[in-house]
């Protein structure tokens, strides 16, 4: 056993239901590795959970879906059992369920994790893995978008923004953003967009029409919700495609409103996905799959911003700030 700092919770609410525990760490089982955490990604999964919009198994309950860190110690024969051959010492990342990443450590499945690049800091792997996963499956699965087609990005300058923004330009995409101040502007023109609107200033809608002379983007990904997704779907073509992947503007509540078939056709013919990344993680094959293409990326040189890094005990912190959309890029938690 060893004694571990954890951030849990044992009831859905605010950001205090956060509470920092010491426990025990029993050693890994059969098939399992015990990572010493060096960071520790925090994404709106972890608000959701925290709120009660995506359940735990049960509760009190470690939150966190991704991270970086160490090979410690293996259980069993795991060591070089169809995990990549690795080693007591090895730098490794991995994204997806169970939660509990919001640990100084944790045993994790052998499979689920993944060798970190040269090159590739630990702080950056555990800032892209699941965005990487996420852009890789509505890329290649959802959209399935191809060179020349054009693609809107709600809030291009948050984390997944950058990933899909560099993503869909090395594909060969034009890439359209919509970001919330000159700023984030000049930070989505870095990372892959040919344009980024205003969206505070200029109506979304009618520049994307404009920008595409009236025909509308191939493909759209909304991760805001509510009033802005209805009009992400004013801007795809007929018989074009949107993806919602999150809520970020309602997070307090599933956007469970009915929203009418008229939306989507028949006058205009488009088709409308909710892709969810854990589920399409869940198939380990698709897992490794989109982890290996974006730390293959990753040591291309792709690269998301990290902009605002905090001590694991300040998880309330971090994740109010990512809440009230006070970050852009990604967000670091630091073991003590």
């Amino acid at each position: 056993m060893s004694k571990e700092l954890v951030i849990r919770m044992s009831q859905p609410g605010a950001t205090a239901v956060l509470q920092a525990a010491s426990v025990d760490l029993a050693p890994p089982g059969a098939g399992e590795v015990r990572v010493r955490h060096t960071a520790i990604g925090v994404n709106f999964a972890d608000i959701y959970h925290r709120i009660g919009l995506y359940r735990l198994p049960q509760l009190p309950a470690v939150l966190g879906v991704e991270a970086a860190g160490v090979v410690e110690a293996f259980g069993g024969e795991t060591a070089g059992d169809g995990d990549g051959g690795l080693e007591i010492g090895d730098r490794v990342v991995y994204a997806g369920l169970p939660a509990g990443a919001y640990a100084t450590a944790r045993n994790v499945a052998a499979n689920r994790l993944l060798k970190i690049p040269a090159g590739v800091s630990d702080i950056q792997a555990a800032a892209t893995l699941l965005r990487g996963i996420t852009a890789h499956m509505l890329f290649q699965y959802v959209g399935r978008v191809r060179a020349g087609d054009t693609v809107l990005v709600q809030a291009a300058a948050g984390g997944l923004g950058q990933m899909l923004g560099q993503w869909g330009a090395g594909l060969g995409v034009r890439m359209i953003g919509t970001v919330g101040s000159t700023a984030k502007r000049e930070m989505a023109s870095s990372k892959g967009y040919q344009e980024a609107i205003l969206y505070r200033q200029i109506d979304f809608v009618a520049e994307v029409l404009r920008l595409t002379a009236g025909r509308g983007v191939d493909f759209a990904v909304d991760g805001v919700g509510g009033e802005t997704l209805e009009k992400t779907l004013q801007t795809v073509r007929p018989f074009g495609m949107a993806a919602s992947v999150g809520q970020a503007a309602s997070s307090q509540t599933e956007d469970n409103a009915v929203l009418p078939l008229s939306e989507l056709g028949p006058f205009r013919s488009i088709a409308l996905a909710r892709p969810s990344v854990f589920r399409f993680m869940s198939d380990l094959s698709r897992y490794r799959e989109g982890a290996a293409e974006t730390l293959a990326r990753l040591a291309a040189g792709l690269a998301v911003d990290v902009s605002l890094t905090l001590s694991l005990s300040e998880a309330a912190e971090a994740q109010r700030r990512l809440e009230n959309g006070q970050t852009a890029g990604g967000v670091i938690l630091l073991p003590a």
